[in-house]
């Protein structure tokens, strides 16, 4: 919607300035920070279930406030809504799927958040292009409310059931999501476990949680490589790129045959590729060979875009082939993996914690590098901020190899066992090594 507002025939009272469409790009993400703590708070005690909904509630709230006024003041608030609701939907997701979803489908669930996300963005540059501006707010304004009405039906996780001490409906709720009888063995041998793990956890309360994070060696391992994947996907520059592809494609091509809203179309399209490559991958190859790899070919593309920006030589398809292998490659391991890696390096007891606190250091790394991007492009050019970028993949590719663990269908007890290993010294010594560079 960028293009369309900056143009002349915008849909608001006169073309919005690019500042303007910089703050509206970085503003969901400042909201982000604060709002992430607070959904923490809610899935912890009020569940999975009522947060989700209360993320549709937001998101209807601000394509209604579009749809009611396009002047700038509105269209900055809305996005702050907007960002109130992804941020919160970036915390409850991925809980709420860890905790419905068997073992065997967990990665490949957990990866549907992105491409869902990457659906989503495609649909909304394709109305964008085809349909006028307010069909396109209406037809959003629909995917949250109907949402909310089909998510009134979804029954609550039995993990939080079980902590709530609502025993039956867990069994209940497990049931029905395993397509089975209550009193089924397999249910109850599944409730079993679940319990045991509610009763490992009872020692920890809801106020202590973060001390323990901190001051248990395994949990704060863990802690610290979710927040060092998180650091790699955020600062990869995928995001940067896509908010500001329109200005990255006349630079490189000169005069692109395509227009700003069918460029971003390919690049949903190219996202959307990648997130289903994503679904398809991550269970059969595990979650640390696709994060690496993918972190790898998209530092190799980001240095190939630097090189190209540095000597403006070899024409348009080095520098838009590089930049869709980039986003692909994002689509394909950079985002989901670390939402599903997140999930399962973590008991139920600290899920709701972490996930708030690495999503509030995600959105303000984000909000940060999107203030900063389009000023140093400017100031430095951009091949010296794609370097930058090449840089931190290339880095967090050794981090990944020598520092992540495999967390494909294993418990937390069997990650934290590998770190407290004998042979794990090295990876300890790497993690440092890594550190200083």
């Amino acid at each position: 919607m960028g293009p369309k507002l900056m143009s002349e025939d915008s849909p608001a009272a006169e073309p919005v300035l690019q500042d303007v469409i910089s703050w509206m790009a970085s503003v969901p993400y400042l909201v982000g920070t604060p709002a992430v703590f607070l959904f923490g708070f809610i899935v912890d005690n009020f569940g999975r279930k009522k947060a989700l909904m209360l993320t549709s509630l937001s998101m209807a709230a601000c394509w209604s406030l579009k749809i009611y006024s396009t002047s700038t003041w509105a269209l900055i608030l809305a996005r702050a809504i907007v960002g109130f609701g992804v941020s919160g939907s970036y915390v409850v997701t991925p809980l709420y799927i860890k905790e419905v979803s068997e073992d065997s489908i967990r990665g490949t669930l957990g990866s549907l958040v992105i491409l869902s996300q990457n659906l989503g963005n495609l649909l909304v540059y394709i109305a964008g292009e085809y349909l006028c501006y307010n069909t396109t707010l209406w037809i959003c304004l629909s995917v949250p409310l109907i949402h909310l009405l089909l998510f009134i039906t979804m029954p609550e996780t039995p993990s939080f059931l079980l902590k709530s001490g609502k025993v039956d409906e867990a069994r209940g709720a497990l049931a029905w999501l395993r397509c089975r009888q209550p009193g089924d063995a397999a249910v109850d041998s599944e409730l079993q476990a679940l319990l045991l793990e509610m009763e490992q956890d009872n020692s920890v309360k809801f106020f202590e949680v973060l001390k323990v994070l901190i001051s248990d060696r395994n949990t704060f391992r863990a802690f610290r490589i979710t927040l060092t994947i998180t650091l790699a996907r955020e600062l990869c520059g995928c995001l940067a790129v896509l908010h500001f592809a329109s200005l990255i494609f006349s630079q490189a091509s000169g005069g692109w045959v395509l227009n700003a809203n069918q460029q971003a179309t390919l690049l949903g399209v190219v996202q959307l590729i990648g997130s289903c490559t994503a679904s398809t991958l991550v269970e059969r190859t595990g979650r640390k060979p696709l994060l690496g790899t993918t972190c790898l070919v998209s530092g190799v593309s980001l240095a190939a875009l630097a090189g190209w920006f540095a000597v403006r030589a070899g024409g348009a398809a080095l520098p838009v082939a590089a930049l869709c292998l980039c986003i692909y490659c994002d689509a394909a391991g950079l985002q989901p993996v670390p939402f599903v890696i997140m999930t399962e390096m973590f008991s139920f007891q600290f899920r709701g914690t972490v996930t708030s606190i690495v999503i509030a250091f995600a959105c303000a790394l984000v909000s940060i590098e999107l203030r900063v991007f389009q000023p140093l492009a400017v100031s430095i050019g951009l091949h010296f901020v794609f370097g930058c970028f090449a840089m931190v993949c290339l880095i967090s590719t050794v981090y990944i190899v020598f520092c992540v663990p495999e967390t494909k269908m294993r418990t937390t007890e069997e990650i934290y066992a590998e770190f407290m290993g004998k042979g794990k010294e090295k990876t300890r010594d790497c993690e440092a090594s890594v550190t200083r560079l």
